[in-house]
């Protein structure tokens, strides 16, 4: 059997590293893998992943789509990870969050190949939720509250509208170990753990709710769609809510951490969301019913503090000298 080719938008972001290490490390190595960057490739991910291929690509214009087509050649699956996902970011240019988080070069390119039948596996966010209720459902209204959630809205309906075969998955906080090339932004986990470390006290909001998902979970749910649609070939239009089983305030993801560090409980102040200016609207309940997932994939997410524990004890093993 001629090796399946997985191609990875957004591989040098922290979902698109752990995606790539994921891929790599199956035994057997069933995927020819490829990944798109933008700003800057780091070579110890190109060191770490020395089989798949890398490509510059502009997600604005499409520019080096047609490099992957002729030097890769078509895919079986993409999984797009790259976004504009800073919503403060987003909120300030609003034309940007629109161009990068609605797919429409990388769709349009995929039209272009043969028989369309490439598996669009799309990462989108909690953040299409209004955030008024506990444990939304996949078929709830999506009434979102800022910029970043309104352009991830109008990627999922871009994508029902014009994509023949994907699976969109609307995921939590992603938390997990640092990746392969440390990514520039403040990974949650990590920098609550910094904080407490040094003992002074640090606000955290006890009514804004999430379902923060353990990152090597949302590898394991590409897996197996992945996996799915090579294996049966039944095109999918699938959409999945992807948090984790715990829904957690920011107090207690910092709760965790401080009991599995050892930290005293007494650094965290518990404040209200509306408390803070942070120049963006947030939603303050936007946890989601992952049953559809569990069902669809028979597969059960890692419980908050396991993943948590998990991470800790991997950033323990990159201090050690």
């Amino acid at each position: 059997m001629s090796q399946k080719r997985v191609l990875v938008v957004g591989g040098t972001g922290y979902l698109g590293q752990h995606l790539l290490e994921g891929l790599s490390e199956i035994e057997g190595n069933p995927f020819d893998l490829a990944f798109t960057y933008h700003s800057f490739l780091p070579q110890s991910l190109v060191d770490a992943i020395p089989h798949s291929l890398a490509f510059h690509v502009d997600l604005e214009s499409g520019q080096g789509f047609d490099a992957i087509s002729h030097q890769f050649g078509q895919p079986h699956v993409v999984v797009n990870c790259a976004a504009l996902s800073v919503p403060r970011a987003c909120e300030k240019d609003p034309a940007a969050a629109m161009s990068i988080n609605v797919p429409s070069s990388l769709v349009n390119w995929l039209l272009t190949l043969k028989d369309s039948d490439t598996l669009l596996i799309h990462l989108s966010t909690d953040q299409v939720y209004e955030g008024v209720k506990s444990f939304y459902k996949e078929e709830d209204e999506t009434s979102p509250v800022n910029v970043y959630g309104k352009s991830k809205v109008a990627a999922e309906k871009f994508i029902f509208e014009k994509c023949p075969n994907f699976a969109i998955l609307r995921s939590s906080i992603i938390f997990g170990p640092q990746t392969i090339s440390p990514v520039p932004k403040s990974l949650p986990i990590q920098w609550v753990d910094g904080v407490l470390s040094k003992g002074d006290q640090v606000e955290f909001f006890h009514d804004e709710f999430r379902c923060p998902v353990y990152v090597k979970d949302v590898v394991t749910t590409v897996m197996i769609l992945t996996n799915r649609w090579i294996s049966e070939g039944k095109k999918m239009q699938l959409l999945l809510n992807v948090g984790g089983p715990d829904r957690v305030s920011r107090v207690q993801m910092a709760e965790a951490v401080a009991h599995i560090r050892g930290y005293d409980t007494s650094l965290i102040i518990s404040v209200s969301a509306s408390s803070v200016d942070r120049g963006v609207m947030s939603p303050p309940d936007i946890s989601m019913d992952i049953s559809k997932l569990v069902h669809t994939l028979s597969f059960s997410p890692t419980p908050f503090s396991d993943g948590v524990r998990w991470t800790l004890d991997s950033e323990a093993k990159i201090s050690r000298p």
